[in-house]
């Protein structure tokens, strides 16, 4: 039986006592003008400067942004007296170096999905922020969106029944250049580690950590994972199906199916957005849910960032919904399955 009326998310809502810390942004790509728009609008938080090895773009991104300082290097960015807090955009084979700079030099960090391009640099990281005594986290944003929060809640009060089965994709048709960040194995490129996380991370979120991996899939000639479906299987009758994809844009939707109910979360599933609460009788009335922040895709980047600064005020030095074990847990399985596709060579005729 469906319960009454559903939680009400639990918020990071700016000006709610977290430091207003400032901020430098290395690598000052689409993403980056994304985070700094929800930064600047949705919190209480400020951008005080940005880095990039072109310093024509980085006072461009400076200008466009209203930010003080135009930085010339990571260097001088992660050591700038005035930053408390480094968020890392850049493609993800800077990520490990960058991150140890910023830890080094006793920053907070926020650091774009994937944190890193395999557990084991992860693993490094996490070892190395805890030795410094310094938050660390996965710009993960999806786990501090508004309806992450009232879909934990009802896990958590058993709503569900015993989760059976978690379905997600995540697919977008990404124009096929070899010089393609997403296509290049130099940065990290590939479908699982920059869109199959989304889903990884959800199943994560819902089931913990694997007992076996799954994988099908193919590779472009570029050398990275194309496409894949991933099986992952829990103790007890829990599976996950995930899919992803670099060649073709899917629903991008997501499913918890328990004994109890279920919900749906509609496109795209790791975005502000919408979910139905579904009982096992077809005849009962469905809950439905909408985020009622008024805050639409990128803007809900800000929840993130309050919720660093949040974490920062209280001396945490890790994301208590986003561990840095879990981190490294998500990363283990994307490593798992990457290897079993790219050892499986169906190559076919992809770009």
């Amino acid at each position: 039986m469906l319960p009454s009326h559903l939680p009400d998310p639990e918020l990071y809502v700016p000006g709610s006592g977290e430091p207003p810390l400032r901020w430098g942004i290395i690598g000052p790509g689409w993403i980056a003008g994304e985070f700094a728009k929800a930064l600047r609008t949705h919190t209480a938080q400020r951008l005080v400067a940005v880095s990039s090895r072109s310093a024509e773009r980085s006072a461009s991104f400076a200008a466009e942004h209203g930010i003080e300082l135009a930085l010339g290097s990571a260097e001088q960015l992660v050591t700038h007296p005035d930053v408390d807090v480094v968020y890392v955009a850049t493609p993800p084979s800077e990520h490990l170096p960058i991150g140890l700079a910023a830890i080094a030099a006793g920053k907070q960090v926020l650091i774009e999905k994937p944190i890193t391009t395999s557990a084991a640099e992860a693993r490094t990281l996490a070892d190395a922020a805890r030795a410094a005594g310094v938050l660390v986290m996965e710009a993960m944003w999806s786990r501090y969106l508004p309806q992450t929060s009232v879909i934990r809640r009802l896990l958590a009060d058993g709503v569900l029944g015993e989760v059976r089965a978690v379905l997600a994709d995540h697919g977008q048709a990404i124009t096929a250049d070899p010089q393609h960040r997403l296509y290049r194995p130099d940065l990290g490129g590939g479908a699982l580690l920059d869109l199959g996380i989304y889903p990884v991370q959800f199943s994560s979120m819902v089931l913990g950590a694997p007992t076996r991996v799954t994988a099908v899939g193919g590779m472009t000639k570029t050398g990275v994972d194309a496409y894949s479906t991933l099986v992952l299987s829990h103790e007890g009758e829990a599976q996950a199906t995930l899919y992803s994809s670099i060649l073709a844009r899917t629903p991008m939707t997501a499913v918890i199916a328990g004994s109890e109910a279920t919900i749906s979360i509609d496109g795209s599933f790791y975005a502000p957005t919408s979910f139905t609460l579904s009982g096992t009788d077809h005849l009962a009335a469905d809950l439905r849910w909408s985020d009622p922040t008024g805050l639409r895709r990128f803007d809900g980047l800000s929840w993130e960032a309050t919720a660093l600064a949040r974490f920062a005020g209280e001396g945490r030095i890790e994301s208590p919904v986003h561990t840095l074990e879990e981190t490294v847990s998500i990363l283990t399985t994307i490593d798992d399955a990457r290897a079993r596709i790219a050892a499986s060579r169906l190559e076919g005729s992809h770009p």
